[in-house]
């Protein structure tokens, strides 16, 4: 790819893969980080750019790969209470919302595949039913079933957990 192709893919999608990584990391700051690196791989890779799907979408999936890299690499530390309230938190509603968090992402990695990566790549990549449809060589219309059985079966799961829960002391 020459400099000009890739300063005009540059310009055309920063904001969509910024706004992508801002998504799925929460951060401003790894935002911009992956962002650059997800531009940075994308031009020495264009080779590997087969056409099959949008620019944009080859580019949210690196930026995705890099956000997952980041957090295997990443040590997470556990901030103290008194840091908790200093925000304006409880360290109870903290608990709580932790452990809420908590079980949506155990019911969400026992999904199947391509539910869980159609449902991630929908909630937390905000791409649309024909960008997940190309991602995967299919049609919208599949795209947008496969995304409303795995709300189903997440939320199917996610009451069986409440419910067991319940049961169990």
């Amino acid at each position: 790819m020459d400099r000009e192709a890739c300063e005009k893919m540059y310009e055309a999608y920063y904001m969509r893969v910024y706004s992508y990584a801002v998504t799925i990391s929460g951060s401003t700051q790894l935002a911009e980080e992956i962002t650059q690196e997800t531009f940075t791989r994308a031009m020495s890779k264009s080779a590997s750019f087969r056409g099959e799907a949008d620019e944009v979408t080859w580019l949210c999936s690196i930026a995705k790969n890099l956000f997952f890299d980041e957090k295997r690499r990443e040590k997470r530390t556990e901030p103290m209470p008194e840091e908790l309230e200093a925000q304006g938190r409880s360290v109870e509603q903290t608990v709580a919302d932790r452990d809420t968090t908590f079980r949506i992402h155990l019911a969400l990695h026992a999904l199947e595949e391509p539910y869980r990566e159609v449902f991630q790549l929908r909630v937390f990549g905000e791409l649309n039913f024909k960008e997940i449809g190309m991602i995967f060589s299919k049609t919208e219309n599949w795209a947008r079933v496969t995304y409303h059985r795995a709300r189903l079966k997440l939320q199917e799961r996610m009451r069986m957990d409440e419910n067991q829960l319940r049961r169990d002391p």
